[in-house]
């Protein structure tokens, strides 16, 4: 029975977490076709980018979404997508919209970059951490 429980308890959890996830973004993309007042509108884009945030944040220290993210082509396609968007963005975009928007994706693409290189530093320097382990054991 507990196991049944902490099933139904992590469905909820992660419907929670995907839902305010979804909201945070609906509301930081559809801000101006909601809000008449521009304070309410940039509260509500700032506001529900930064729930939005956070909440993916916490969506992607789950494990298999963590797999996910970690894959070779999940990384180059979000350092490709997401530098294109920031290009498109900077040159799209007017104001502090466009600093702010072509700053953050280019905040992810420069993010799944390092990943890619991170990934390929561990897998060249493997077979050298093996080879210097070998070689200290046999000078013992």
């Amino acid at each position: 029975m507990n196991s049944l429980l902490a099933k139904v308890k992590s469905f909820f959890v992660n419907l929670f977490l995907w839902s305010l996830f979804v909201v945070g973004l609906g509301l930081s993309g559809a801000a101006k076709q909601i809000f008449d007042d521009s304070t309410q509108q940039n509260l509500a884009t700032y506001g529900g980018g930064l729930v939005a945030l956070v909440v993916g944040s916490q969506i992607a220290k789950k494990p298999r979404i963590k797999a996910f993210l970690g894959r070779p082509g999940t990384l180059w396609f979000l350092f490709l997508f997401n530098g294109a968007a920031a290009a498109v963005m900077y040159f799209a975009m007017s104001g502090l919209d466009r600093y702010i928007g072509s700053g953050m994706m280019g905040l992810v693409s420069l993010g799944a970059l390092g990943g890619l290189v991170s990934a390929r530093r561990n897998r060249d320097q493997a077979p050298y951490a093996g080879a210097h382990l070998v070689e200290h054991a046999h000078s013992e």
